[in-house]
């Protein structure tokens, strides 16, 4: 609520803005008879044509990580913004920075950084409260028109917007549709109970990678850093749903039925229609058409029913986002390129050339966008599930999650001992972060 408030102040500002910029219209300009209006309209178009050849031009350097699949396209997004800002020459500096590398280059050594790079949205906070990022306020109102409030609210800290969503970063569930149908595929319970012959696993996860492990904890009503995701000292993992949230689990990995995704083992089976179901992201997509064709589903994580309540597995939900960083020499270009290559149209080429899923809300009513089924299925998903806490604290989750679900998949975690696991768990999860 408190973001909405800020954002609503700025955008309320920037019209403000605007609104004063356009009261200097005369009583005389608005009474003149159309011969002068034209004859002045002609003038003009002469004077501005004649400005535009002698108008002052300002030199930029800016420099740009992209990550390696991405480089051709950044490349062709560069050239295109330098056409539309004949008011800069632009001197480019581009190389390669994957997503989950950038934040820690900027962290290292800020000013030998990019001034514009794709981040992981969960890292903005800890990046702020650095000081290493540059508040988005050019053309704000606009920026903002263009997203969803749950994808702005991801990049937002303090009421303040520091990144723009690029795409969602979000699992979701691929199915073979030779082995289930469309209603099996809503309910884990139904999935696991249906016997798919000899040899055929049912589902895989990744229950060892903390990224995926608090979808079932979520679905079970269990809450991360307090309801809001705001509180660092908050976290009800070892409450009577976490326990149930356990002993689910191990219900889990203990069937026969249930593989778990190591090494990429979950793609290869599913591939060779050897599992039924296995959830991943958007980025497996392209082997799974090639192998299954037709049979290939794509949908929202199924439901579980987990101590007396059904609910959907609840992911994390971030987004990598263009961001700029603080000690940039040139803010306004930085934040226009950033716009730039992040706008409809731009986001509209990205998908078309490498599948990135859109974040611009006006996309999802493209035809092509809507006949892709990883893209619906991701975007569908991201209704069920929760947006990944921001706040620095975070850093201190995945380590612990990561050791509680190799422990639970490694058999080491029992109904005995399930609470000693989560007492610790929830402990190093809200232990204040180490001073650097």
């Amino acid at each position: 609520m408190k973001m909405k408030k800020a954002l609503a102040l700025c955008l309320s500002a920037a019209m403000t803005m605007t609104l004063f910029a356009g009261c200097g219209s005369t009583e005389e300009t608005k009474t003149a008879d159309t011969a002068a209006t034209t004859e002045t309209t002609e003038t003009a178009t002469t004077d501005t044509a004649a400005a535009d050849t002698t108008a002052e031009v300002t030199d930029v350097a800016l420099k740009v990580w992209a990550p390696e699949e991405d480089m051709v396209i950044t490349q062709q997004m560069m050239d295109s913004f330098q056409a539309a800002h004949p008011e800069y020459n632009i001197t480019w500096d581009l190389s390669v920075t994957g997503v989950d590398e950038s934040a820690a280059q900027l962290t290292t050594d800020a000013d030998a950084a990019a001034d514009v790079f794709l981040v992981p949205s969960g890292s903005i906070p800890e990046l702020v409260e650095a000081g290493l990022l540059y508040p988005i306020t050019y053309d704000l109102d606009n920026v903002a028109s263009l997203y969803s409030e749950n994808a702005l609210a991801a990049c937002t800290k303090d009421g303040l917007v520091y990144g723009l969503p690029s795409t969602p970063n979000c699992w979701f569930m691929y199915y073979n549709k030779s082995l289930y149908t469309e209603d099996e595929v809503k309910s884990l319970e139904t999935m696991m109970a249906k016997d798919l012959g000899d040899g055929i696993y049912n589902y895989s996860c990744t229950l060892t990678n903390s990224w995926y492990l608090e979808a079932f904890f979520y679905a079970a009503g269990c809450t991360l850093f307090g309801p809001d995701g705001d509180d660092p000292d908050d976290c009800s993992w070892n409450d009577e749903n976490g326990l149930a949230t356990v002993d689910y689990l191990l219900g889990l990995v203990k069937n026969p039925k249930y593989v778990e995704d190591i090494d990429g083992i979950a793609g290869s089976l599913f591939m060779d229609g050897k599992l039924g179901a296995v959830s991943t992201g958007n980025w497996s997509g392209p082997g799974f058409v090639e192998a299954l064709g037709d049979d290939l589903g794509a949908v929202a994580l199924p439901t579980v029913t987990i101590n007396g309540k059904t609910a959907h597995l609840s992911n994390f939900a971030d987004y990598k986002c263009y961001a700029v960083k603080s000690n940039t020499a040139f803010p306004v270009a930085a934040q226009q390129f950033a716009e730039w290559i992040n706008n409809e149209e731009n986001q509209l080429i990205r998908y078309k050339e490498c599948g990135t899923t859109p974040t611009a809300v006006a996309l999802q009513d493209n035809a092509e966008v809507a006949s892709d089924i990883s893209t619906l299925a991701l975007l569908d998903q991201t209704n069920y599930a929760t947006a990944q806490p921001a706040i620095s604290q975070i850093s201190q989750y995945w380590t612990p999650v990561a050791t509680l679900g190799t422990a639970i998949y490694n058999g080491e975690v029992t109904s005995d001992n399930a609470q000693e696991y989560l007492d610790k768990t929830v402990d190093d999860i809200t232990s204040k972060l180490v001073a650097e």
